[in-house]
């Protein structure tokens, strides 16, 4: 509310200060026209504010019944979610391992008994019981520890369904979440909870049918259960920092469940204390017989039966053997059940687990067996479906495990793939580089224009003139962006951040032209006038786009017919907002750069015509709020079903690229070729339409390409497309990496969380990334993360 009386007052300050300067530049009559727009320009938009803010339905709160709806929309599309991966991942197939789980042994780990409730123990193969045993905890709180491969995630999704198949009304939703995405010096549990749901399930944002602040009442009302992975994902010093968050934070009645490695939870304890009334589970270690049976229902009957019959006498002569001590671990026994029992066409001996001296070298074999066993398999089943060799698929994901460890994470986020590739990961390379691109792009355009017929010719002059100054307002501007998006993890789009990168970038433009001879007597105000008028024409594609550094987190939207009752009022104030700053603009900038001032022209020219420069502005208002509205529709728009994948996520974002590259390019030219048009016309009566149209065209052409250039810098999926066609050139990734990722899903390599995909086990990662050697780029990020596997 204060932002928008903010901006009132300073829209009416800068008319002030314009009609101020053009005082003596016009006569009475003008300023009593001026005088007269500017009090209906003002009325109009304080009017259409009001309404705006009176209709706008983002403000306020969710309804009860809103937020029923949401409630039941969000169980639906996590069990649909997680029902999926736990069949990708053959937790049901046959059965979940029968790992027992109960209060820990450990002193000083768990709160007082009289605040948790009854002794906890379960079977994770027996859903009910899971459920059930969640259900006696008085504060619905626990944490799940263990060591690494001991199967906490596991534990987690088989809890987050067996929840959801028998959830009864007012039971929270559970919502799994990884800690990776976490930084708590950065924001708070309750602020990252948000973020994270409404990014794994857009739907949640549709504000016409779940209201303004649906995923924050349902956290709110404790009608979300959040379910965070992975705390030992983070650097050690955060483990602490994050058990103190969520005691201070949550309520010490909103339900959690957190999973950990048992050596950081205590040590974290240690830190910041237990959390506060949770339980504290670990898991007996998996029994051999429990193991070979789970193995032997895997393979079909028939033959290969006796393999694992001559390993259970092995496992009976050796108790304590090498084997005996890696089946002991759910993962190793997923691992066997891959490698061994799931090899239909050729399949492997797994007596050859005997022959190995240490439970190490075991469990060693099965981590490296794995890719090369799947893929092989896969691809005698279907050649043609899968155009890579296990050999290929091995160093390719090995390159993928290598990265993520010198990035000091667990997530393969695609979006920050460009942190991987040393010339998009340097501020200053990524500047150059989208400066030369912007260069070439507009050297084309105005070749073009010279070269078709029925455009004018390019001034050269001109064009390098506006060349020099963009080439290095663009890099200013890139550079700028990215201080502000480490600094802050605010919302790039805030019209502040825009605001200070388009004067940055006015100022850079004009600097070549003090330089070398301004094209006025005035270098002052050559430089306020570039100022106003170039600054102004980037602001329109910065608010419109963002800011031109790497995103944090890909944008969504779809072409549809959502949510366009409340667009109207904003865009209609867009256009009257739009139209008092151009006007204000277009004045300045005529006056101290156009080399044919206002008094030099003849009398009667259509540059005298006092409401010109209005209709332009009311042009480019026009123009600018019908390119604002369809960008709102776009990221706004989305299903009732909608949730995130790696692949959708990368189509929405290349959407929203596209769209906002073309708007782009069109919102930069049109101040452009509306000056033009006040340039040439100076000598000419009436409106020249010939001119207006042709040179419109040359703007789009020529400075159209800033504007695509500086929206491609503000998106997501050109850093992705860089990073990843460098990569696959260099022999380090497919080139059709999210085909290759979905395949590697498929087969179980990786698993999917959200928008990102994991490798099955940190363990996986870690042993794969021994098998290559990555040069680490220098990013501009700082503090990077360490990560301990799990």
């Amino acid at each position: 509310m204060r932002g928008r009386w903010v901006l009132t007052w300073g829209l009416c300050g800068v008319l002030a200060l314009s009609l101020t300067l053009l005082w003596d530049r016009r006569g009475g009559d003008f300023i009593a026209t001026a005088s007269s727009v500017l009090a209906t320009v003002v009325g109009l938009f304080g009017v259409l504010s009001v309404w705006a803010w009176r209709r706008d339905p983002r403000r306020g709160r969710s309804g009860t019944e809103q937020l029923s709806e949401a409630e039941g929309a969000l169980a639906r599309l996590v069990e649909r979610q997680w029902r999926t991966e736990g069949r990708l991942r053959q937790l049901f197939d046959p059965a979940p391992l029968p790992v027992v789980w109960s209060d820990s042994p450990r002193d000083g780990v768990c709160d007082h008994r009289e605040l948790i409730g009854e002794a906890v123990s379960c079977r994770a193969d027996r859903m009910d019981e899971l459920a059930a045993m969640f259900r006696r905890l008085s504060r619905g709180r626990l944490v799940v520890l263990g060591e690494a491969g001991a199967g906490k995630s596991t534990f987690a999704v088989l809890l987050a369904l067996s929840l959801l198949r028998a959830r009864e009304s007012g039971e929270p939703v559970p919502v799994l979440l990884t800690a990776a995405s976490f930084d708590p010096a950065r924001e708070n549990v309750h602020g990252w909870l948000c973020r994270r749901i409404a990014a794994d399930y857009p739907a949640l944002t549709d504000v016409d049918t779940y209201g303004p602040s649906a995923v924050e009442d349902l956290l709110a009302g404790h009608r979300v259960l959040p379910v965070i992975d992975g705390l030992d994902e983070l650097p050690p010093s955060s483990h602490a920092a994050v058990l103190a968050a969520l005691n201070d934070t949550l309520d010490t009645h909103a339900p959690v469940v957190l999973t950990c490695r048992t050596s950081a939870y205590t040590a974290a304890v240690d830190g910041a204390g237990v959390l506060v009334g949770a339980a504290v589970v670990e898991p007996a270690p998996v029994s051999a017989s429990d193991a070979l049976g789970l193995l032997r229902l895997a393979t079909p009957p028939g033959p290969r039966q006796e393999h694992w019959r001559a390993l259970d006498g092995h496992l009976a002569e050796e108790p304590q053997g090498p084997l005996a001590q890696a089946l002991t671990s759910p993962l190793m026994v997923a691992l066997a059940r891959t490698v061994y029992a799931d090899d239909h066409g050729d399949p492997r001996d797994p007596s050859e687990l005997r022959r190995l001296p240490t439970r190490e070298a075991v469990e060693d074999h099965l981590l490296d067996a794995l890719v090369p066993a799947v893929y092989a398999r896969a691809r005698s089943q279907d050649p043609a479906g899968r155009p890579w060799s296990p050999e290929r698929a091995h160093r390719h994901l090995a390159h993928l495990a290598a990265g993520m460890q010198r990035q000091g994470t667990n997530d393969l986020a695609w979006w920050q793939l460009y942190r991987w590739v040393p010339v998009s990961a340097r501020v200053w390379s990524r500047s150059q580089i989208w400066a030369v691109i912007l260069i070439a792009l507009t050297l084309l355009g105005y070749g073009i224009c010279g070269a078709l017929p029925g455009l004018l010719p390019g001034d050269w002059a001109a064009t390098l003139w506006y060349l020099q100054g963009a080439a290095l307002a663009l890099p200013c501007m890139c550079w700028y962006a990215a201080r502000v998006a480490e600094r802050s993890a605010a919302d790039p789009r805030r019209l502040l951040s825009a605001v200070r990168t388009a004067v940055c970038g006015g100022v850079a433009f004009a600097l070549p032209g003090t330089v070398i001879k301004p094209p006025v007597a005035s270098a002052g105000w050559y430089v306020f006038g570039c100022v106003c008028f170039m600054g102004f024409a980037y602001l329109l594609v910065l608010h419109s786009a963002g800011l031109p550094a790497p995103p944090s987190m890909p944008s969504h939207g779809t072409l549809g017919t959502r949510r366009w009752r409340h667009r109207l009022p904003r865009a209609a104030a867009t256009v009257v907002v739009t139209t008092v700053l151009s006007t204000a603009a277009l004045r300045l900038y005529s006056y101290a750069v156009v080399p044919k001032a206002p008094s030099s022209g003849p009398e009667g020219a259509f540059w005298y015509a006092p409401d010109v420069p209005w209709m332009y502005g009311l042009a480019i208002g026009l123009v600018f709020g019908t390119v604002q509205a369809l960008l709102y529709w776009l990221r706004g728009t989305t299903s009732t079903e909608d949730r995130t994948d790696p692949v959708s996520t990368v189509q929405a974002d290349r959407l929203v690229t596209l769209v906002s590259g073309c708007a782009g390019a069109l919102l930069i030219s049109v101040p452009y070729g509306i000056l033009v048009v006040l340039d040439k016309g100076a000598t000419s009566r009436g409106f020249q339409g010939d001119i207006a149209l042709s040179w419109l065209q040359s703007g789009l052409l020529g400075m159209g390409w800033t504007g695509l250039v500086l929206t491609l810098a503000a998106c997501a999926w050109p850093y992705y497309t860089v990073a990843r066609l460098l990569s696959a050139a260099r022999g380090r990734l497919p080139w059709r990496l999210q085909a290759f990722l979905a395949d590697a899903h498929r087969l179980g390599i990786l698993r999917q969380v959200g928008p990102v995909y994991q490798f099955r086990h940190a363990r996986l990662q870690e042993r794969m990334a021994r098998h290559v050697r990555v040069p680490r780029p220098r990013t501009s990020v700082t503090g990077a993360r360490v990560t301990a596997g799990r």
